[in-house]
């Protein structure tokens, strides 16, 4: 495993006009480049994570899993707007002498694809064997294959959608609100907004998750209780991890450019951008996902040109595309071996 940062040195112009000084871009790579470099695995990740894929998706990734670091040279780029190295809102701003804080510009997924295109090239990297994100991930894989079809070979979309929902924007815009409503947001400071971001994170994970699995995980066995129950100390808990981990600047920013994304802004329509796709696709959907719901990816299937829709079977909502590893590894296999005319072998515990 390779920790890296690369710096471009130019004016980054932004989709809505407004343009960044300068650029910089965290990311891990994982393995060896081989001789005709056609074992590049690109990884865009989701709304909090960071770049080291191999820690929030084992079992995906990582030794003795499907993408090992044996086989493969896996890149995977912190996105713009996090607080994980790259630039965001606690960037240096010459113009202020400080950070950006609040005052970091509105991004969009172009805006973040855009760098990563830009990483792509300086790495050298001409093909990408094979590129893969889930939630805000896979609506940067999605928006880069309309940019650069040309560049994938194999594109893996999981709990993902063509454009964000009304139903997200409005669980997000729930968040912010209660970011915004912790006075400390306005301080202008490293942990501004912090008790806002707790809030924020247990309405999130209401979304993350869903009513049986609460009642499976949760549920109390004192009938006699009335206070201090299982449910709230979770989001409490939940709540108070991302803190720890996380900044309220960024994820309010990364939230924004969630809310922006729609492959067909610019391109007549969402059918149309998507047919722009030349990789072979795979979409994937969790059977209770709540906040991404199955028939999004079914829409996504439907309209990229010989895509192929599977559904992995979850407790868990949304975030079973990060826990269902397995399942995840089985469809991805079946999917590879579909592609190269292979007999199908799973794998199994």
């Amino acid at each position: 495993m390779n920790y890296n940062s690369w710096k471009y040195d130019q004016a980054f112009k932004l989709e809505n006009g407004a343009t960044l000084s300068s650029l910089e871009i965290a990311y891990h790579t994982y393995g060896k480049l081989n001789k005709d470099k056609s074992n590049v695995i690109w990884v865009c990740h989701a709304l909090t994570a960071n770049s080291d894929v191999c820690d929030w998706w084992k079992g995906l990734f990582g030794e003795e899993s499907f993408f090992n670091p044996e086989e493969y040279f896996i890149v995977c780029a912190n996105n713009i707007g996090s607080c994980y190295g790259s630039t965001g809102p606690l960037s240096h701003n010459a113009d202020l002498n400080n950070a950006y804080y609040a005052l970091f510009p509105d991004i969009t997924i172009r805006d973040m694809v855009n760098a990563h295109e830009l990483l792509r090239k300086h790495l050298g990297i001409e093909k990408i064997n094979t590129i893969i994100g889930g939630s805000q991930g896979g609506q940067q894989v999605m928006e880069w294959n309309i940019q650069q079809p040309h560049v994938f070979e194999n594109s893996i979309l999981v709990a993902t959608n063509a454009f964000h929902s009304s139903w997200g924007i409005a669980f997000n815009e729930a968040q912010r609100l209660a970011i915004k409503s912790d006075r400390t947001y306005y301080s202008h400071s490293p942990t501004g907004g912090q008790k806002g971001m707790k809030a924020a994170r247990a309405i999130a994970l209401l979304s993350y998750r869903n009513y049986n699995t609460y009642e499976a995980t949760q549920q109390e066995e004192d009938n006699e209780k009335i206070d201090n129950f299982r449910a709230s100390s979770y989001q409490n808990y939940q709540g108070e991890k991302l803190t720890k981990r996380f900044n309220a600047y960024s994820y309010v920013t990364l939230s924004k450019a969630m809310d922006s994304h729609n492959v067909g802004r610019g391109r007549t329509s969402v059918e149309n951008a998507l047919k722009k796709i030349q990789a072979n696709v795979l979409v994937i959907g969790v059977s209770s996902d709540i906040l991404f719901p199955p028939q999004e990816q079914q829409f996504l299937a439907r309209h990229i040109p010989g895509a192929v829709f599977e559904q992995i079977h979850s407790l868990y909502g949304h975030d079973g595309f990060l826990i269902e590893t397995e399942q995840l590894t089985n469809v991805i296999i079946k999917f590879k071996q579909q592609i190269n005319n292979q007999p199908l072998t799973l794998t199994s515990n």
